[in-house]
């Protein structure tokens, strides 16, 4: 049976004012949602250490959750298309479709990578946050950084798990492989764990010169005298300034900061 137009209409603007709106109810939606989008990240992180037998119907429920989830914020959007054309979409789909997989044929490795790739919703769990918590706005710059080291931290150890168990006997499960990233990130490379094969050269590599740009902007967040806050100059639409900014430096203009963006 289907809808009258109208009815759908209504749907959908209902659906829309509860995934963007500022009223209670609508924020009391998104925080829920926010809960549904952390617990799933901690689900994902839990199973990479252990699996145990009842993840397959958890998978199920969540992947269905998740599906519901999408397909909802699919319907409210104005264009839907052009909400499936954004890598926040793709990560949904690909994560679902994983979920779905794993309950029917067991968690392989690969899924375990697939799902890791959930972690990229954190920046749009970020994002929520910073709507509803000062704390979170004023310290966007360093939980940004620290998000960026620990989502490339965790995803990368993901990826040497899959690739390294099958040959390598020092990666006998993910938090061999964790150990194996952290130790490579922070350059201190004990030697007790190395990769195989020209692969896991390159990847070993490729560690070492990405951790070491996501550690220094960190340190270089958290550090920084004041920081910067994010503020678009009525002028010339510079986005980043001294806390304490009257004016713009490229351009000299006005800015008129306020304390809760400070």
């Amino acid at each position: 049976m289907q809808l009258p137009s109208h009815a759908v209409g209504r749907l959908r603007t209902r659906l829309r004012h509860l995934f963007y709106g500022h009223r209670r109810d609508a924020v009391v939606f998104q925080m829920g949602l926010l809960a549904l989008d952390l617990g799933a990240l901690a689900y994902f992180l839990a199973t990479t250490f252990v699996a145990p037998p009842w993840t397959r119907w958890v998978d199920l429920l969540l992947g269905a959750l998740l599906l519901l989830e999408f397909l909802s914020r699919l319907a409210a959007h104005r264009h839907p298309m052009r909400y499936l054309d954004n890598a926040a979409a793709l990560i949904d789909i690909v994560v679902i479709v994983s979920l779905f997989l794993s309950a029917l044929v067991g968690n392989l490795a690969f899924l375990r990578v697939l799902r890791t790739v959930r972690l990229m919703r954190s920046y749009n769990v970020l994002g929520q946050l910073k709507r509803h918590f000062l704390a979170v706005r004023r310290n966007e710059e360093v939980i940004t950084a620290a998000l960026d080291l620990a989502v490339f931290m965790l995803m990368v150890a993901s990826i040497v798990y899959v690739t390294q168990r099958p040959v390598n006997p020092e990666i006998a499960n993910f938090l061999d492989a964790l150990y194996f990233t952290v130790t490579t990130l922070s350059t201190t490379g004990f030697g007790d764990v190395t990769l195989v094969g020209w692969p896991g050269r390159l990847l070993s590599m490729a560690i070492m010169i990405v951790g070491i740009s996501l550690f220094f902007r960190l340190a270089q967040a958290v550090f920084r005298p004041g920081g910067k806050v994010r503020h678009p100059c009525p002028r010339c639409g510079l986005q980043r300034h001294d806390r304490d900014a009257v004016h713009c430096k490229a351009c000299g203009g006005i800015l008129n900061i306020s304390n809760d963006e400070g």
